[in-house]
């Protein structure tokens, strides 16, 4: 197989001289425009020279600060962390809560399984069974009256 690429007629290849000459040539020219520039900007270059200390604390402050207010208030900051721990501990107490809640209501139902007294007193509270001879007493509901005339 043969790779070699043959002659194209319309694609010239730049001589690396060529670029070099060009660079050469324009030298003076760049030369004088970064003399220029050296010429304008030393008044501030002098100055920001003379107040380098000064921009220095500047620098500092500013970080300092804004690493103050990223701690603070930033997303995982301060604020945000005692919010969250607040949350965390009234979580933990709820669990703790239902926990409780959830041990009882597992003695509940292994006594409602097993113990003939704890089942008898359910039937007796909320299917209102009774043994023979028993009177069961019933507290009256206050009626509300129709209107404002009758409570008077």
């Amino acid at each position: 197989m043969d790779f070699r690429v043959g002659k194209f007629s319309g694609v010239r290849v730049p001589n690396p001289q060529d670029g070099l000459r060009a660079v050469v040539e324009r030298a003076p020219h760049a030369e004088a425009v970064a003399e220029r520039w050296i010429e304008k900007t030393q008044p501030f270059r002098s100055a920001v020279y003379r107040a380098r200390r000064r921009l220095a604390t500047a620098g500092v402050v500013l970080l300092t600060g804004w690493l103050f207010l990223h701690v603070m208030f930033g997303a995982n900051g301060m604020v945000v962390y005692r919010s969250k721990r607040a949350e965390y501990q009234k979580l933990q107490v709820d669990i703790n809560r239902l926990q409780q809640e959830n041990e009882a209501y597992s003695q509940e139902i292994k006594a409602l399984q097993s113990d003939p007294k704890a089942i008898e007193k359910e039937a007796r509270e909320q299917l209102h069974y009774t043994r023979p001879g028993e009177v069961v007493y019933v507290e009256p509901i206050p009626q509300q009256p129709a209107n404002h005339a009758a409570r008077k």
